[in-house]
C-alpha cells in the first residue's frame, strides 16, 4: 500500500490553523510563527511548505475558495429547476462552514488586504463573479435579461451584507436568517415577473 507523504496534511493543517488564527486576530496582522504554533508545526516547517506568510494567506484564500465551490457545485447538481437552484446558491452561501466566526473573520480580513494587495483583490473579484454567474445563469432562464442581472446584483449584494453583518457580533443575524430575508426578496422579485 503506497505510503501517503506528509507534505499535503502538514499544508492543510497550516492553512486551517491560517484561517483559525486570522479569525482569532480579526485580520492578516499575524506572524507564521503565530500560525505554525496553531498547527503544531515549527515556523521553519511552515516557511518550507509556503515560503512565506504571503503565500500561505493566498493559499488560504485559495482553499476557502475551492471549499465554496466545491460545496455550490454539489448543491447545483442536486437542485432540479432553477429556482431550486438559486435557493441551493444561498443555503451554500450561509452554510455553516462559511458562517463559522473565524472564517467571516477571515474573509473580512482578506476584504481589508485587498485595498492593498492586488493577488488577493483577484481572488475576491473571483468570488463574486462566480456568486453572480450561478444566481445570473439561473434568473436567466426565468426573466428577462437585465431583470435577472439587476435581481442577481441585488441577491449578491444582499448575501455579501448578511455577511458582514454577521460579522458585527453585537447584531448577529443567523444562517436560517440569513437564508429566509435573501429567499424573501428573490421571491418578491420573481413575484413581480409572475414567477
Amino acid at each position: 500500500m503506497p505510503k501517503v507523504g506528509m507534505e499535503p496534511v502538514r499544508r492543510k493543517a497550516l492553512v486551517d490553523a491560517a484561517l483559525r488564527v486570522i479569525g482569532d486576530h480579526g485580520s492578516l496582522a499575524v506572524t507564521m510563527s503565530d500560525i505554525a504554533r496553531q498547527a503544531g508545526v515549527s515556523p521553519a516547517l511552515a516557511h518550507h511548505y509556503f515560503g512565506s506568510k504571503e503565500q500561505l494567506l493566498i493559499e488560504t484564500i485559495r482553499s476557502l475558495l475551492r471549499q465554496l465551490r466545491s460545496d455550490t457545485v454539489a448543491a447545483l447538481k442536486a437542485a432540479r429547476t432553477p429556482r431550486a437552484r438559486l435557493s441551493a446558491v444561498i443555503r451554500v452561501s450561509f452554510h455553516a462552514d462559511q458562517f463559522a466566526p473565524e472564517t467571516i473573520a477571515a474573509w473580512l480580513a482578506f476584504y481589508a488586504e485587498a485595498q492593498r494587495s492586488e493577488g488577493t483583490r483577484r481572488f475576491l473579484v473571483i468570488y463574486a463573479r462566480r456568486l453572480r454567474s450561478n444566481l445570473l445563469a439561473n434568473l436567466k432562464v426565468l426573466l428577462p435579461d437585465d431583470a435577472a442581472e439587476r435581481i442577481a446584483e441585488g441577491a449578491a449584494a444582499m448575501i455579501d451584507g448578511l455577511y458582514i453583518r454577521q460579522s458585527l457580533k453585537s447584531a448577529p443575524i443567523g444562517i436560517e436568517a440569513s437564508i429566509a430575508l435573501t429567499e424573501d426578496y428573490l421571491t418578491t422579485q420573481l413575484r413581480g415577473f409572475g414567477r
